[in-house]
């Protein structure tokens, strides 16, 4: 939780980051288990599927709408299992070396100017 950026939406339960900072020492063991739980037994929580869909102007006519994106703006939670969910998964492909060097545009900086220097 202490990762997630502040300056970012609340998504349609209006419960922003900051907030969810504050309440961490209270929250943080049921989201903790609510995680394992969803890990563990492969089910997301209905409640995080949900997202506000808005559109992002790219560039060029703002009265052409092929001009615009869509962003998706999730929840707090679904912020804070994402980061979970990533971790996991990264870690065990990791752990098994099933990523090649080639594949590092997700990776985090620090580690893609590992992998060119290697290259």
């Amino acid at each position: 939780m202490k990762s997630l950026k502040t300056r970012h939406s609340s998504g349609y339960i209006e419960i922003f980051v900051k907030i969810l900072k504050l309440s961490a020492p209270f929250v943080s063991s049921p989201l903790t288990y609510l995680c394992n739980k969803s890990l563990s037994s492969g089910i997301s929580p209905i409640g995080l599927k949900f997202s506000i869909a808005k559109p992002v102007f790219k560039n060029g006519d703002r009265l052409d709408i092929s001009d615009f994106r869509p962003v998706s703006l999730l929840t707090s939670f679904s912020k804070v299992f994402e980061k979970v969910t990533y971790a996991g998964v990264y870690r065990r492909m990791s752990q098994f070396s099933v990523l090649v060097n080639e594949q590092y545009g997700f990776r985090s900086k620090t580690l893609q100017k590992k992998i060119s220097l290697i290259n």
